[in-house]
């Protein structure tokens, strides 16, 4: 049994599962907090363009204004 416990001890395979999980996690953690970071910085940006936006007119007639433009 302690031989056993021993090699259990001694065996690393395990290791390299732990690595990619914590570097997982960390990886997945800067996505988090950049996502945060660009969503509140590009709400201010957002209601400006859509306040421009909705002043615009747009017309609906065909040539302009000026009715005909062929001259």
């Amino acid at each position: 049994m302690l031989k056993r416990f021993n090699t259990f001890k001694a065996d690393e395979d395990g290791a390299v599962t732990v690595d990619w999980v914590v570097l997982t996690a960390a990886v997945v953690g800067l996505g988090i907090a950049v996502l945060t970071s660009v969503t509140s910085g590009t709400q201010g940006v957002t209601e400006t363009v859509s306040g421009h936006l909705d002043g615009i007119e747009i017309d609906t007639t065909f040539g302009g204004a000026g009715g005909d433009s062929d001259g």
